[in-house]
């Protein structure tokens, strides 16, 4: 299915609030002035979204460097994204998106007649305006270079 009104790069993204696996709200108004990477992922603990979820990670010098929050999204509930982020160390906000209703107000494909996240992942400005998209299922860890890459364009 693909959804009405996908947002492209020129769009600010929505406002959005979600609880992250510390049970805490996160607002995308709290990193305002900031970037973002926010990717959509599929599932917790499966081979693909672990690797690229390490894979952001490994990398969070760099998106430090060029100011950049990396957030990663899906349906599981927080008790699951907890799991997740504390077997693999991961310590940027993993948001639990119960019914996809932040991935769908970004206009943001499904799998399974819409009901897991496919993988995509949007770049923003500080002022939270997309300025890259990029979107593979299968070269999951591909997601975390092709950000990087176009950040690190910017600040040249």
């Amino acid at each position: 299915m693909i959804p009405k009104n996908p947002i492209k790069v020129g769009d600010v993204l929505p406002a959005f609030a979600l609880l992250d696996q510390n049970n805490q709200r996160v607002h995308s108004s709290d990193f305002i002035g900031r970037p973002l990477v926010i990717f959509f992922y599929p599932k917790d603990h499966t081979p693909g979204c672990t690797a690229q979820a390490c894979d952001f990670r490994n990398y969070e010098s760099d998106f430090q460097a060029v100011g950049a929050q990396v957030i990663g999204i899906n349906d599981a509930s927080v008790e699951s994204h907890k799991g997740f982020a504390e077997k693999y160390s991961l310590n940027y906000p993993i948001l639990s998106d119960p019914g996809h209703k932040v991935r769908k107000s970004f206009g943001a494909p499904g799998l399974l007649f819409n009901t897991v996240a496919n993988r995509i992942t949007y770049v923003t400005d500080e002022n939270h305006r997309v300025v890259y998209i990029f979107k593979s299922l299968m070269r999951a860890t591909d997601h975390v270079e092709e950000s990087l890459s176009y950040l690190k364009s910017l600040v040249k």
